[in-house]
């Protein structure tokens, strides 16, 4: 299947943004933003083209919507007023596993940050930086929105719904912080409101958030299309700003802005990873190729955004590498979601060999007891160990 292209695009334009002296590149730098306009994007056709999309598949998804009510995941058991005895022990591990990983804004030190902000980082990095900062801002929102009216309300098992419940502090958590770093880096209000208010002023990070929405929030969408959309969310457009931010620490800069990426990494490869444990319970699934499609469509979405509209190399980093790498880790999901891999790339980072987004490396070895609950998952461990319900290397 072809990857999505859009063939008559004009080229794009260059993007007037309020210009400020922390966040505007210099006239000198070649490497310009190439984000595109509200024309350019033209919602009404990208819109017309995702219904047409989905008319090719009506039937099936006619039968899935109506499945929905028979799937155990959605529905209600009168029985259970109770979480225990648990029933469902690898969405409890989850549950767990989070709670075992809780932080707090308070624990991150920004000290440090300032000076290489000010003093060591050029004025394209802090751009860069900016707009990162800015979409993970406006994402987590939309992230949170999702799981408070949909997935929190529609998921009927216990064990789910503690998870999800979880989740939802931690992604408030999750937009302290990067409010914090905005706030810290930026003290000029005007600049600050700017970055806030990122899906209104900054026109990539908008494009985002509409894909987001064809996907997850349209009332039309089914509940395994919108389970699939959102891993791709938490999987596929974080993963190459996640990258972006360890190449900083790598460089040995910001060592409050890195910490916090790692913490927030951890905790999107756990929120991924369990988008796709609970795939596995559906009894009914989209066909492989709208799984394909809502991936690809994140994938070309998310090259576009570090090759045009923030170009990697404002880092020094190289984007065709940048590009692979948001490819690596779309295979990984398309095969996490029973699909084969579409695009047998490796993963061209090897800082990123170590970091996993599958939720599976433990990014608090350093401090283990300052930053692991203590207890808590020696006692899921244990109860793996007398009971066989668990898988050990989870």
């Amino acid at each position: 299947m072809s990857k999505n292209t859009d063939n008559n695009k004009p080229s794009p334009k260059k993007v007037t943004e309020k210009s400020t002296p922390i966040v505007t590149k210099p006239e000198s730098d070649k490497t310009v933003e190439k984000a595109s306009d509200d024309s350019e994007i033209d919602l009404p056709e990208v819109y017309k083209r995702h219904k047409e999309f989905l008319a090719k598949h009506v039937v099936n998804r006619h039968k899935l919507k109506q499945e929905e009510s028979n799937e155990p995941l959605l529905t209600p058991d009168k029985t259970r007023h109770t979480i225990y005895p648990i029933k469902y022990p690898e969405l409890w591990q989850f549950y767990k596993k989070s709670l075992a990983s809780f932080w707090t804004a308070e624990e991150l030190d920004l000290s440090k940050d300032l000076d290489d902000w000010n003093n060591k980082m050029n004025e394209n990095e802090r751009f860069f930086i900016s707009r990162v900062l800015a979409f993970f801002a406006a994402s987590d929102g939309i992230v949170n929105e999702n799981l408070v009216e949909n997935f929190c309300a529609e998921v009927q098992i216990p064990e789910a719904k503690s998870v999800y419940k979880f989740q939802i502090m931690m992604e408030n958590i999750h937009s302290e912080t990067y409010s914090l770093l905005i706030e810290t880096y930026f003290k000029d209000p005007e600049e600050a409101d700017f970055l806030f208010n990122a899906i209104d002023n900054i026109p990539f990070i908008r494009k985002k958030a509409d894909w987001a929405i064809r996907w997850i929030q349209s009332e039309d969408a089914l509940y395994a299309e919108r389970l699939v959309a959102f891993a791709a969310v938490e999987g596929i457009f974080f993963s190459g700003s996640f990258a972006a931010i360890f190449w900083l620490k790598k460089r040995g800069l910001m060592p409050g802005l890195t910490f916090s990426n790692e913490l927030i990494c951890r905790d999107e490869g756990i929120h991924t990873d369990y988008a796709c444990l609970l795939f596995s319970y559906l009894k009914n699934k989209p066909s492989s190729e709208i799984i394909e499609k809502i991936i690809t469509e994140a994938v070309d979405i998310e090259k576009e955004y570090f090759s045009d509209a923030l170009p990697v190399s404002l880092l020094g980093m190289n984007c065709d590498l940048m590009c692979q790498y948001v490819e690596f880790v779309a295979d990984r999901l398309l095969v996490a979601f029973g699909n084969k891999k579409y695009y047998n790339v490796t993963n061209p980072f090897d800082f990123m060999e170590n970091i996993s987004l599958a939720g599976k490396t433990n990014f608090f070895e350093k401090r283990v007891s300052d930053y692991q609950k203590a207890g808590v998952m020696e006692k899921v461990e244990n109860k793996n160990e007398k009971t066989g319900l668990f898988d050990q290397d989870f």
